[in-house]
């Protein structure tokens, strides 16, 4: 294991809490998987319903795989009036299955799914819609023009190609190397 790339998914919240005495939230995201950090937009709405629809990719190497147990996600709002923001709520996501799992199928990919936002006093108040992705063994690659591609790892060893090879072998012996029965022989 090489380490791998975390895609989150960033979809909605719903129900969380209005921090603005005046004017229209404006709530973001910041996204903190282990050192790494991201921002999502600011997006408009309502405390009802607020949608983002952004995707980030945190790339793991393999200490920080080794160490990652979770993911921070702290709702903030934009104050109208102010240089500071807002604290609205944060969820945690618990990571460890999800790595394991990952890794032992090659790939795990978790549909969005609300998680409880948790306030200051402890309390819950509203949900935050998250869909996450595991790709172990993968880096990213740029492309150019701030275009990124995931590209997986190949273990290419000398060991691993012979054991490919033997695999082939096995197949063929045991499809063509088995002795015909009097029945199978075709009749000129």
């Amino acid at each position: 294991m090489k380490g791998g790339i975390l895609e989150v998914f960033l979809e909605s919240a719903r129900g969380i809490r209005h921090t603005n005495l005046i004017g229209k939230p404006k709530y973001y995201v910041i996204i903190e998987c282990g050192i790494q950090q991201n921002k999502s937009k600011s997006s408009k709405g309502d405390h009802h319903k607020v949608s983002w629809n952004e995707k980030f990719n945190f790339e793991l190497s393999m200490s920080e795989y080794q160490k990652l147990t979770h993911l921070r996600l702290r709702i903030m709002d934009k104050e109208l009036f102010a240089n500071d923001t807002g604290f609205v709520g944060e969820a945690k996501i618990y990571l460890e299955e999800i790595l394991v799992e990952g890794n032992e199928k090659g790939l795990i990919e978790v549909a969005p799914k609300p998680y409880n936002v948790v306030l200051d006093d402890e309390t819950y108040k509203g949900e935050i819609k998250i869909g996450l992705k595991f790709i172990p063994n993968a880096v990213i690659k740029e492309v150019g023009r701030g275009i990124n591609t995931i590209e997986r790892d190949t273990d290419d060893t000398i060991w691993n190609k012979l054991v490919e090879m033997c695999k082939i072998s096995w197949c063929r012996l045991s499809i063509y190397g088995r002795k015909l029965k009097p029945s199978e022989y075709k009749r000129i």
